[in-house]
């Protein structure tokens, strides 16, 4: 999936480096000069530093409200915290991974925004909870789009799973349409039950955005076979007659059924 990623970055003009640890930087008169890896050392003017974030839990640490193990403050469905009286909701609090069954750190600004609405009715007065969360994004990179869904195969090995995948290469339209692009749709099942556990695509315009069909298959654990006859819209403009999800489903639930054959007495 990342080598689509990779050659779109490469198509711009731009040199990806991989499996290379940056271990510093030489400066001349306060201005940056170069980037020192374990490879190289690169020539530059500008670094930008995209590091991820991590919680700022400084004030309520000192408040006494407890963290989780992934160092995010720890609440229950209602957003309540540790003390009474006091929520949380947003990037400062773990989620509960609803594939994984564990509490995990996914700042996204969707799971903010309706953990804001769960706390603010408990705290009116009333009564919700937020069910938990399954990563669910998308982004774009140059021309291609990105969208994931759930756990990759490494997570799903962490979380005790048994997985196995599907990858299949289609056209976001259909191929004699003008406009179909590339599309690759990447599906994790539960070995042997067939359970979705997580989903990626990468492609062009158009791509992205199906990866909420199988968010909706994984909010409700489906397995793939299920989704092998649902009933996606059709026309030439905006799908192939076999739509890339229903390819993949197929070609996972094949995974599973031919492991199943080897493995049966």
């Amino acid at each position: 999936m990342g080598a689509l990623i990779t050659s779109a970055m490469e198509g711009y003009g731009m040199e990806v480096r991989m499996e290379e640890t940056v271990t510093g930087f030489e400066t001349d008169g306060g201005q940056v000069t170069a980037v020192v890896t374990d490879q190289a050392t690169i020539p530059t003017d500008l670094v930008i530093l995209g590091l991820g974030v991590a919680p700022n839990t400084t004030l309520a640490a000192q408040a006494g409200i407890p963290l989780g193990a992934t160092g995010a403050i720890a609440v229950d469905q209602r957003l309540r915290t540790g003390v009474e009286g006091v929520w949380a909701g947003g990037d400062c609090v773990e989620k509960f991974h609803r594939v994984s069954r564990r509490h995990v750190r996914l700042p996204l600004g969707t799971h903010a925004n309706k953990e804001g609405r769960t706390a603010g009715i408990n705290i009116g007065g009333g009564y919700a909870t937020f069910p938990g969360v399954l990563g669910t994004a998308v982004t774009k990179i140059c021309h291609v789009e990105v969208g994931r869904t759930g756990l990759g195969v490494a997570e799903a090995h962490a979380a005790g799973f048994d997985p196995v995948t599907a990858v299949v290469d289609s056209t976001t339209r259909a191929g004699y349409y003008p406009g179909a692009k590339p599309i690759r749709t990447k599906l994790i099942a539960e070995r042997g039950t067939g359970r979705l556990l997580g989903a990626q695509i990468v492609g062009e315009e158009g791509a992205a955005k199906r990866i909420d069909v199988l968010s909706v298959a994984l909010w409700h654990e489906t397995p793939v076979e299920e989704l092998l006859n649902i009933d996606l819209s059709y026309a030439p403009p905006f799908s192939p007659l076999w739509d890339p999800v229903l390819i993949a489903a197929r070609k996972a639930w094949q995974a599973v059924e031919n492991d199943r054959s080897h493995t049966e007495p």
